[in-house]
C-alpha cells in the first residue's frame, strides 16, 4: 500500500530526477556545476530545460516561473506557459535553456533602497541550479537569484549565496594547511526550527489587527494562560493533528524533510523542525515551509500566524536557526571527532565561530532586526539582544586550560599541545541547554535562536557565514606563514581565544545582572530595530561584507534604507490600525455599554426606589471615565501619527516613530484593555484572547 513517505520529493527535480532523465555526460558536467561552483554550460542547461519540462508537463504542469526572494521578506513568481503557436495554429510546449537560465520579470515595485528609480522596471533572475526546481499546483518553480538591470542583488538570495562562496574559499584555505586535499568545498548547513500560532478562521477574520498587522494589537489576558505549561509537550488536539499530518504530506511531497512537530509552550503555540539541508536549500525550503504552512491551515479552517509576538503576555515565535559546517566529503567540522588531527582542527573552527560573533555582534543583531521581533527579544521565550555565546561547562574548561597553558583537568590530566596529544573526549551534549543563550554550542553545531518566526533566515546565515569566513582569512593568512605549523597553531588558538572571552558566557541571559556585565564587557545591547539597524554601516561592517563580496556598498546602504523604511512602514500600520478598532469599534461598544447600564439602572430605580443600584452606576461611570481616556490617548496616538517619520533620514525617521509611537500605542492599549475586562463580552466588538487562545 503506498504510503506518504512514498511521495517524499514527487514534486521535486531532485537528483534522482536527473539521473533518470539527462544524459550521464549532462549530468556530470550539472553535477560539477552544483557540487564545485564551476560555470554552467549552454548545452548543459538547454538539455536540463528539455528534461525539466518534459518533467513538469507529465506531471500536470502547464507553466513555468521563476521563484525569488525580493526584499519584501516573501517570495515572488511571474507565471509563463509553455505553450508556443506552430506555424499550422496549433500550440507546441516549449522551453529553452535561455528561459531557464535567465528571466526578466518587472522589477518596479519591488523595494530596493534605491537602487533603481520607478521608471527603470528591468530585472533578472538568474537560475541557481544548487537549489532543486519543484512544482506547485500546474506551475514548475525555478529557484533563482534577482538583480537589477545594473547587476545589484536586490533580493536575499543573492548575497547569501556570495557568503557561502566566500566562507567556501577560506575554509579551504585552512583544511589544505592540516594536509587535507581531498575536501574540493565546504559547506555551512542549516536546520530552522519554525515556531507558530493556530487560531480559528472565524475568529480572525473579525480581528482587524491580525489582518492588517499579523498580531493582535489589543486583548486583555484570559484568567489562564501558559501558567500551568500544560500545552508544552502535550497532547496534540484532533483538529491540530489532522493540520500538521496534512502539513507533513505536503511539506514532503517538496522534498522538505519536515521531522518533529510538537505543541510548543504558549497555548496553540506549535513548532516545527526539519532534518539539516545546506544552507542556501535551507532557505528556500523554509520560505516555502512557511507558505505552506499558511495555506494548509486554511483547508483546516485555521489560520496560522507567524508574527513573533501575535499575543502580548504569553510566548512569542522565533526560528531557531542551527548552524554547522561540513565538507562534501561528510566531514562536520564542528564536531571534536577522535584524533589529534580533528582536534585541533575542530578548535581552529570553534574558535573561528567565537571570534567571529565577538567582532560582529552587531551584524548579529541587525540581521534579525524587525518590529516583530523587538516584542519577543528579552521576554521568556527569547534571549535577550545582548549576544553571546554559550559553550557549556566542559568545553569552556578545555579552552581555559588552552588559554593558561595547564593540563585539563579531567579524568587525567593532558597536556594540551595541539595535533600531537588528543584532546579529552566529551560527549556531544554534555550539559543542559541554555534557552536564554542567543548562541549557543549544542555538540556539533551552534544553535542561533534569536531569528524571528516570519523571517528569511537568509540575512542571519550571510552574516554569519561572512564574520566566520574573516576569521578564518585572518587565521589562514598567519598559518600559512608561519615556521612552525602546529606551535603556531597552538599560539593562534590561545590567543583567539584570550582576546574573545568576553563573548561566553554560560548563565541566565535574562538575569538583569548578566545585562549589567555585559555592558562593563564592552558587549552591544542594540534593544531595539532603531537602534541596531544604522550600525550596518559601520566602518568595519562595510568593510567586512565588501571585502568578502557579499555586497557592494552601494548595495549594503541601500539595505539599510530598506530595513529602516520597513520598520517605519510596520509601526505606522499598526499605530493606524489602533486608530481604526478604537474609534469604529472599541469606543461604540464601551459607550453602547454604559448607556445601557444608564438605562438599567433607571429602571430598577423605577421598579425599586430604595435600590442603590451601586453596579450599574458605578461601573457605568468607570467605564465613562475610560471613554474619555480612551479618547484622548486616540487622539495623542493620532498626532504623534501625523508627525511622525519626517525627519529626514531613515535612522532619524525610525528613531522617531520608536519614540513617538510605540510609547502611546502602549498607553492606549492598557486603557482599552482594562475597558474589555469591565465590558459585557456581548458587547465587546471582536473576539478575545481566551477565545482566540482555547477555542481551537
Amino acid at each position: 500500500m503506498a504510503h506518504d513517505f512514498d511521495s517524499f520529493g514527487s514534486l521535486v527535480f531532485d537528483d534522482r530526477v536527473m539521473k533518470a532523465t539527462l544524459s550521464a555526460k549532462v549530468y556530470q558536467k550539472l553535477r560539477k556545476t552544483i557540487d564545485e561552483g564551476s560555470r554552467l554550460d549552454p548545452v548543459v542547461a538547454e538539455a536540463v530545460a528539455a528534461a525539466m519540462k518534459t518533467w513538469a508537463i507529465e506531471h500536470g504542469a502547464t507553466h513555468f516561473t521563476h521563484w525569488f526572494q525580493p526584499l519584501t521578506g516573501i517570495t515572488a513568481e511571474k507565471h509563463d506557459s509553455f505553450i508556443s503557436p506552430a506555424s499550422d495554429g496549433r500550440i507546441i510546449p516549449e522551453f529553452s535553456g535561455k528561459e531557464l537560465i535567465r528571466g526578466e520579470p518587472d522589477a518596479s515595485s519591488f523595494p530596493s533602497g534605491g537602487l533603481r528609480a520607478t521608471f527603470e522596471a528591468r530585472g533578472y533572475t538568474a537560475w541557481d541550479p544548487t537549489s532543486y526546481a519543484f512544482l506547485k499546483g500546474k506551475t514548475l518553480c525555478i529557484p533563482t537569484a534577482f538583480c537589477s538591470y545594473g547587476g545589484q542583488a536586490l533580493d536575499k538570495k543573492t548575497p547569501l549565496l556570495r557568503s557561502m562562496e566566500a566562507f567556501n574559499r577560506q575554509a579551504l584555505r585552512v583544511l589544505r594547511l592540516f594536509g587535507n586535499t581531498e575536501v574540493k568545498r565546504v559547506r555551512t548547513c542549516v536546520g530552522a526550527e519554525q515556531e507558530y500560532f493556530l487560531v480559528d478562521k472565524g475568529l480572525y477574520d473579525r480581528r482587524k489587527d491580525l489582518i492588517f498587522t499579523g498580531r493582535t494589537l489589543f486583548g486583555a489576558m484570559p484568567p489562564k494562560g501558559q501558567e500551568m505549561d500544560d500545552h508544552y509537550f502535550g497532547s496534540i488536539k484532533p483538529r491540530i493533528a489532522a493540520y500538521m499530518e496534512d502539513l507533513n504530506r505536503e511539506l514532503w511531497k517538496l522534498g522538505i524533510p519536515a521531522k518533529i512537530e510538537h505543541n510548543e509552550v504558549a497555548p496553540a503555540q506549535h513548532e516545527l523542525a526539519p532534518v539539516y539541508t545546506t544552507t542556501n536549500l535551507a532557505t528556500d525550503q523554509n520560505q516555502l515551509t512557511m507558505e505552506i504552512m499558511q495555506k494548509t491551515a486554511l483547508r483546516h479552517g485555521l489560520v496560522c500566524l507567524l508574527h513573533e509576538k501575535p499575543f502580548a503576555g504569553v510566548n512569542g515565535s522565533g526560528k531557531h536557526n542551527n548552524w554547522s559546517i561540513a565538507t562534501d566529503t561528510g566531514l562536520n567540522l564542528l564536531s571534536p571527532g577522535d584524533t589529534p588531527y580533528e582536534n585541533a582542527q575542530f578548535l581552529l573552527f570553534l574558535c573561528a565561530v567565537i571570534q567571529a560573533v565577538d567582532d560582529y555582534q552587531d551584524l548579529l543583531r541587525i540581521s534579525v532586526a524587525t518590529a516583530g521581533n523587538d516584542h519577543r527579544l528579552g521576554a521568556n521565550e527569547a534571549p535577550p539582544a545582548v549576544v553571546s555565546v554559550f559553550l557549556g561547562d566542559e568545553l569552556t574548561a578545555i579552552l581555559d586550560a588552552i588559554v593558561e597553558d595547564r593540563p585539563y583537568e579531567a579524568a587525567k590530566s593532558t597536556t594540551l599541545k595541539l595535533g600531537v596529544d588528543a584532546l579529552p573526549r566529551f560527549a556531544r551534549d554534555n550539559t543542559d541547554r541554555n534557552r536564554t543563550s542567543p548562541f549557543a554550542f549544542t555538540g556539533n553545531k551552534f544553535e542561533f535562536r534569536m531569528v524571528g518566526s516570519s523571517d528569511s533566515i537568509a540575512c542571519a546565515n550571510l552574516m554569519l557565514n561572512a564574520a566566520v569566513a574573516e576569521s578564518l582569512r585572518q587565521y589562514a593568512d598567519a598559518l600559512e606563514q608561519a615556521e612552525d605549523f602546529e606551535t603556531a597553531l597552538h599560539a593562534l588558538i590561545r590567543d583567539s581565544f584570550r582576546a574573545h572571552r568576553r563573548i561566553l558566557f554560560n548563565g541566565n541571559g535574562y538575569d538583569e545582572a548578566w545585562l549589567q556585565e555585559a555592558e562593563k564587557r564592552g558587549l552591544c545591547n542594540y534593544r531595539t530595530t532603531a537602534d541596531a539597524l544604522p550600525h550596518l554601516l559601520d566602518e568595519k561592517n562595510v568593510a567586512l561584507l565588501t571585502k568578502h563580496r557579499v555586497y557592494s556598498e552601494t548595495e549594503l546602504r541601500a539595505r539599510c534604507e530598506t530595513l529602516l523604511d520597513n520598520y517605519c512602514k510596520t509601526v505606522r500600520i499598526e499605530a493606524k490600525t489602533m486608530l481604526w478598532m478604537t474609534r469604529r469599534q472599541i469606543l461604540p461598544a464601551i459607550s453602547g455599554f454604559a448607556a445601557e447600564l444608564s438605562e438599567r439602572a433607571v429602571k430598577r430605580k423605577a421598579l425599586l426606589p430604595e435600590a442603590g443600584c451601586v453596579y450599574e452606576s458605578s461601573l457605568a461611570a468607570e467605564l465613562s471615565s475610560l471613554i474619555d481616556e480612551i479618547h484622548r490617548k486616540a487622539a495623542e496616538l493620532e498626532d504623534a501619527l501625523l508627525h511622525s517619520g519626517s525627519a529626514g533620514t531613515g535612522a532619524e525617521d525610525a528613531a522617531g516613530i520608536r519614540d513617538a509611537l510605540l510609547p502611546r500605542m502602549q498607553s492606549l492599549r492598557i486603557a482599552c484593555d482594562e475597558a474589555e475586562t469591565k465590558t459585557d463580552a456581548r458587547a465587546w466588538p471582536f473576539p478575545s484572547y481566551a477565545e482566540l487562545l482555547f477555542s481551537v
